[in-house]
C-alpha cells in the first residue's frame, strides 16, 4: 500500500495553482485531504470533483495570515479526518515591483502571507506533532529562495525566510519530518497580483516555459511516501527551459 494512503494532509492556497494540482493528486493516491484557501467556491468545487472521482476531501475558509484561523484549520481537520501527518505551506502571494516604486502595502502583504503565514501553520500543527512524535510539514518556498532578481528583492527575501525557518525547524525537531519545495515556473494565478506594467510583461515572457502544478505535487508526493525515518529536507523542481 502507498505510504500516502490514509494519510491526513492539509494544504493551504489549495483554491488553484499548485495546492488545487496538489491536493487532487494526493488525494488520488488515497490521501485524506483538507484544503484551505480564501475563495471557499472554488474550493466546494474541487473537494466535488474529488470526492466524485472516489477520493477524500474536505475544505474550510482559511486566512493564512491570522494565526487563530489557521489553528481553527487545523482543528477542523481532527475533527473530520483525524490527526494530522502532513501540513503543506503552500499560500503565497508573488506582487512583485521595483523597490523604488515603495509598493509597501505589497511589501507587507508578502510578509504576511509568505512568512507569517508559514510560520502560523508550523504554530498550528507542531505542538500535536511533537506530542505524538510524529509529521510532517512541508513548506513551498521558490527559486526565488535560491536566487534574486531585479523586482523580486521582496518576494526573494520572504522565500530565502522559508528556508531558514524550515532548515531550523527540521534541525530542532528529530521526530517531525520538514521539506523545502522550491519551484521554478509554474503555470498559477501568482503573477496576477503584479501591479507595476513593466514587471507584468517580464514576468508573462519568464512563464512562456512554465510547467504545470502536478509536476510540483509529485515531488511532494515523493516526499511524502518516503519511509517516517527519511525526511527529503528540499526539492527543486523548475522547467528544463527555465532559469
Amino acid at each position: 500500500m502507498s505510504q500516502i494512503a490514509n494519510k491526513v494532509v492539509l494544504v493551504t492556497g489549495a483554491s488553484s495553482g499548485i495546492g488545487e494540482g496538489t491536493a487532487r493528486l494526493l488525494a488520488s493516491r488515497g490521501a485524506k485531504v483538507l484544503l484551505g484557501a480564501r475563495r471557499t467556491d472554488r474550493l466546494e468545487k474541487i473537494v466535488d470533483e474529488v470526492r466524485a472521482a472516489g477520493g477524500v476531501a474536505e475544505f474550510r475558509a482559511l486566512d493564512v495570515t491570522s494565526l487563530e484561523d489557521t489553528k481553527a484549520f487545523a482543528a477542523y481537520a481532527v475533527e473530520k479526518l483525524g490527526p494530522i501527518d502532513v501540513l503543506i505551506n503552500n499560500a503565497g502571494v508573488m506582487p512583485l515591483s521595483p523597490l523604488h516604486e515603495l509598493k509597501v502595502d505589497e511589501w507587507n502583504h508578502m510578509i504576511d502571507v509568505n512568512i507569517r503565514g508559514t510560520l502560523h501553520g508550523i504554530a498550528a500543527v507542531l505542538p500535536e506533532m511533537r506530542a505524538r512524535k510524529s509529521g510532517q510539514i512541508i513548506n513551498l518556498s521558490s527559486i526565488g529562495g535560491h536566487n534574486v532578481w531585479p523586482t523580486c528583492g521582496v518576494y526573494c527575501g520572504t522565500k530565502f525566510a522559508v528556508m531558514a525557518i524550515s532548515e531550523a525547524l527540521r534541525m530542532e525537531n528529530t521526530d517531525v519530518r520538514v521539506t523545502v519545495i522550491s519551484p521554478g515556473v509554474v503555470e498559477s494565478e501568482l503573477a496576477h497580483t503584479i501591479s507595476d506594467p513593466e514587471t507584468q510583461k517580464m514576468i508573462e515572457d519568464f512563464r512562456k516555459v512554465a510547467i504545470t502544478p502536478d509536476a510540483i505535487g509529485r515531488a511532494i508526493a515523493y516526499a511524502i511516501e518516503q519511509p517516517a525515518d527519511v525526511d527529503v529536507s528540499e526539492i527543486i523542481v523548475r522547467p528544463v527551459a527555465g532559469q
